[in-house]
């Protein structure tokens, strides 16, 4: 992704680059926790999801009484239309501001509204990270640096142990990984369980055509703003048209995912298997109580090694006190302070220190009936090759696609369903 030299500014850039020259501010505190006059200072520092960050700024700021921390933690889409009307506005931004990977285009495009983070000693931690999970958090040219890197998404196939063992297929996640290693593979399972159980192979259409769609770097448009769903060779077409292959086989259920239907399927095994990141576990803990113990996770095949969410901890440049800021942003980030994120919220850890630590590697999930599934997700972390460019307009032209095979899902033709998408998705993009 570096090698793309030209940004697409549209949207957020060109309603903040109004007001960038009146946002002159004096920045020139150490590092000790207190500005240029000796005050204390107090930080703003904006979360969504679950964290632990309240937990672990109470931590930092008992070994760094001059530093407070106010934490603040939302709903996923009011936390990021906040920030980006604060951002707007030009004030009333926190200080630190945690951004999930699905929005963090949208924020890119507004540069001149964040600290540069390799400007306040980031280069120094670099080599500590995943180095897609780094790249991702730089801008195209790779010389700016928005957000240090916090939690990952790595996919993995969870399947059922009772469904595949009703199907002949193994049980343990080696064997399981050694059979499913191709897409090929994937289908032949897949077909085997529908012939054995009568039970669909996947939950939703959704799901396949994620199977490819999470794996590939080039996805609908590139940095110039180009659609490239058309071109020969274009890798949503071939994650399209597999899911599409998957579904007329009869090996892809109806259920829409985060529905009680889909709740209950994953409760009682109405299917076999879901390509899903590490944060997961988590839902079905939640929502499917009684499969405790009935569900595991191996690898999936390389073709389908992919990242799926995760976020990044950024500092607008709205802030008085950038050093103090990143300061702890690089404590919290930390490989130790990862590990106990991980334990404490299941937020998967980036910093691949943490791969090696005790405590990690011998983590029995008493959701997947004690596999060490850590490492399975671990594995899965370090075989993506690459990071995924999304764009400000990447969500509605993928909800075209998914429209598109919804219909198909329907009874709708395939051909003609993806005409009609990249027409829509063609319409998005000139507007």
């Amino acid at each position: 992704m570096k090698n793309m030299k030209k940004v697409l500014v549209f949207g957020l850039a060109l309603v903040l680059s109004i007001a960038l020259s009146a946002c002159g501010k004096d920045k020139e505190e150490g590092s000790s926790g207190k500005d240029e006059n000796g005050e204390k200072v107090t930080l703003n520092f904006w979360t969504f999801g679950a964290t632990n960050y309240e937990d672990l700024a109470k931590e930092y700021e008992k070994v760094n009484p001059n530093v407070t921390i106010k934490v603040k933690a939302s709903e996923t889409a009011e936390h990021h239309d906040a920030i980006f009307t604060a951002l707007s506005a030009g004030s009333g931004a926190p200080d630190i501001a945690m951004l999930e990977l699905d929005q963090f285009d949208r924020f890119k495009a507004a540069q001149d509204r964040f600290e540069n983070l390799y400007d306040l000693g980031a280069k120094d931690v670099q080599n500590e990270y995943l180095d897609w999970k780094w790249a991702g958090g730089e801008n195209l040219e790779g010389n700016f640096l928005f957000g240090m890197p916090t939690d990952i998404g790595p996919k993995a196939l969870y399947y059922r142990t009772d469904v595949f063992e009703e199907a002949g297929l193994p049980t343990e996640p080696e064997e399981v990984a050694a059979l499913i290693d191709s897409p090929e593979a994937f289908k032949d399972a897949g077909l085997k369980v529908k012939e054995k159980t009568g039970k669909p192979f996947v939950d939703s259409i959704e799901m396949a055509y994620r199977a490819y769609l999470d794996a590939s770097v080039d996805t609908y448009l590139n940095p110039e703003g180009e659609l490239l769903i058309e071109k020969e060779g274009s890798s949503v077409k071939q994650a399209y048209d597999y899911a599409v292959d998957l579904y007329n086989e009869g090996i892809v259920g109806k259920f829409e995912m985060w529905t009680p239907e889909w709740a209950n399927a994953v409760n009682t095994g109405e299917f076999a298997a879901e390509l899903g990141a590490g944060w997961l576990k988590g839902w079905m803990e939640g929502n499917a109580p009684d499969a405790v113990g009935k569900w595991k996770v191996a690898n999936l095949p390389t073709e389908f090694a992919a990242n799926w969410g995760g976020s990044y901890i950024a500092i607008p440049s709205e802030t008085k006190h950038a050093q103090v800021a990143y300061d702890f942003v690089e404590w919290l980030v930390s490989p130790e302070n990862q590990l106990k994120s991980f334990e404490d919220k299941g937020l998967f850890p980036s910093a691949q220190a943490v791969y090696e630590m005790d405590e990690f590697t011998t983590y029995a999930d008493e959701f997947f009936g004690g596999q060490v599934s850590s490492t399975v997700f671990a594995k899965a972390a370090k075989d993506i090759s690459g990071t995924v460019y999304k764009g400000e307009k990447y969500f509605p032209v993928h909800q075209e696609v998914l429209n598109a095979l919804h219909n198909v899902r329907d009874g709708g033709d395939p051909g003609k369903e993806w005409k009609a998408a990249v027409k829509r998705a063609k319409d998005l993009i000139s507007r």
